[in-house]
């Protein structure tokens, strides 16, 4: 009992040490891709509207996801 109890464990550590790497690899994705997307947006226009497009379009995408979670829940 006690072996599989270890195994268990080190599973569920495993586990979370890669969903931890997956979220830090998700974040700097995100990070690199907004910079990438607000640079060639503000050789365009104004910086401040760059910024207002970058984060209206990270409005939208969570407004969808909150959505799309709600009402996975509630269906």
């Amino acid at each position: 009992m006690a072996r599989g109890l270890r195994a268990s464990a080190a599973d569920t550590a495993t586990r979370a040490g890669l969903i931890a790497g997956a979220g830090v690899a998700g974040g700097i994705g995100l990070l690199c891709l907004s910079y990438a997307g607000l640079t060639l947006l503000q050789r365009e226009m104004d910086p401040a509207a760059a910024w207002a497009i970058v984060g209206g379009c990270y409005a939208a995408a969570g407004g969808g996801l909150y959505f799309a979670a709600t009402r996975r829940r509630r269906g």
